[in-house]
Parts: structure tokens; sequence; C-alpha cells
């Protein structure tokens, strides 16, 4: 953590909740920004304390440098959260964001603090490999991967000053999982997966093999979808971060 580090910095709360019974935490995917959260925390607002995660160089800290290391990501992360352990705590990732959430999860359950679940979307496990080198493309070939997963506004894509501010922190962040390394480890918090039955960079089988990577409960959760399967069933997706939050709760 550099001494600029805050969870000020860091951690967008839209709908602030300091009296509910659970935490959640959002961890974005890449290219991806805490606004894309904000209807997950507007739905579930009464559930939970939503936080969700801001990472460097885009939005409001667009002139901030990038981290295109994910073990360096989640090196800064870990050390804010201790704070939110007064209550049960939901970490939710999607793509990228699944994996950085799992690894802030093994840091901070080295230094005391489990969450209590594991929401991992639109990822494969960690223990499963594709050598994959987007992040090597030009830029046309970098956005149409982009367009290809439906990840971002299309009018976003086809406005070229949005799109110099947003494809460096697209091209970083797509350096940072293509080239994180394959891991064995485990957490101690229950894992569920969530995966689009059409996702091009997960199937269904990548993403069962999250459960070697739990000592606790295990779930699989397949939807009818593409990568970005949390948008075109959002209803569904929030229906079970829900559950899992009153689930936290309950044990807890």
């Amino acid at each position: 953590m550099t001494v600029a580090d805050s969870s000020d910095l860091w951690l967008r709360r839209y709908h602030p909740a300091p009296d509910a019974p659970a935490r959640l935490v959002c961890f974005p995917h890449a290219g991806g920004s805490a606004s894309f959260y904000f209807p997950v925390s507007a739905a579930l607002q009464n559930d939970s304390d939503v936080s969700i995660l801001q990472y460097p160089g885009r939005q409001d800290r667009r002139n901030e440098p990038l981290v295109d290391d994910i073990g360096q990501l989640a090196d800064r992360i870990a050390p804010l959260m201790a704070p939110l352990f007064d209550r049960p705590v939901v970490f939710f990732g999607h793509s990228m964001g699944a994996i950085v959430a799992y690894e802030v999860a093994r840091r901070l359950q080295d230094s005391g603090h489990t969450p209590a679940s594991l929401f991992v979307s639109g990822r494969r496990a960690p223990s499963t490999h594709r050598a994959e080198k987007v992040h090597q493309r030009d830029d046309d070939g970098l956005m149409a991967d982009v367009k290809a997963l439906s990840g971002t506004d299309t009018q976003v894509l086809g406005d070229e000053e949005i799109l110099r501010m947003v494809l460096p922190a697209i091209r970083s962040d797509y350096r940072a999982i293509e080239t994180y390394g394959t891991e064995n480890g485990t957490v101690d918090s229950a894992i569920t997966a969530l995966i689009g039955d059409k996702d091009p960079k997960s199937t269904v089988e990548e993403a069962d093999a999250w459960r070697a990577h739990t000592t606790g409960d295990f779930r699989l959760q397949v939807f009818d979808g593409g990568h970005f399967f949390i948008s075109s069933r959002a209803p569904e997706v929030i229906e079970v971060l829900r559950e899992g939050l009153r689930g936290s709760v309950a044990v807890g």
C-alpha cells in the first residue's frame, strides 16, 4: 500500500447503509469502474452496506498510474478492508474482479480476516489456464475483443474522446489478468461461482474448478447468457447475492 492509499480513495458507497447487517464489497471487471455496480448497490441497500472498488486510472482516478499486476493491486486493496469486518463481509467480483477479490481474500485470511462468502462471476478458476495475449493487440484488436464481450456501451466505444480515456485502463487490466500466474491456493470463505453458459472467457467446467480453491462450501450457478450475463440476468444475480448476504448474517 502506498502512503496516498485510503479507503476514501479506493471505495465508493453510493447508498450508505451503516446499520445494515452485512457488507458487500464489489470488484469491477477489466476496464470497469465503480459506477458499473451502481444498480447492484441500489438493489441491495436494504440488505447490506455496499462498497465498490474504484481502481486507479479511471473516472475520478484517471490521472493516477495504472496497476497492471493482479498481485500488486490486491496488495494495495487488502489493508483497506480490515475496518469493514465489524460485521459479515461478502465479496463479489466479475471477470478480472473475481480474481482480484480472490487474491484480496487470500491476503486478508493471512491477517486474520475472512470474508463469509466469495462470489466469483464470469471467470474461470485460478488453477485453469489459457494462453491469452489480447493486451498485445493493436487498439482495433483490443476494442474488437471488448465489443465481442458486450461489456462496454458501443456508443462509448464509438466516441473517440472517451475511447482515448478508457483504452489505457482496458489494456492495463487485460495485461494484469492475462499475465496472472496459475495459483493453486485456497480460502476458507465459501465460494459461489456464477457463469454464463455461453461465456467465451470460461466454460462451465472451468468455472466449476473454483471448488478446489475453498476449504468451505462451494456452489456453481449457471445462467443463460454470455460474459455479461450479470447485466442481462441482473434480477436473478441480485437474488443470488441477496441470499448469500442473508446466509452470511445467519452464520455470522
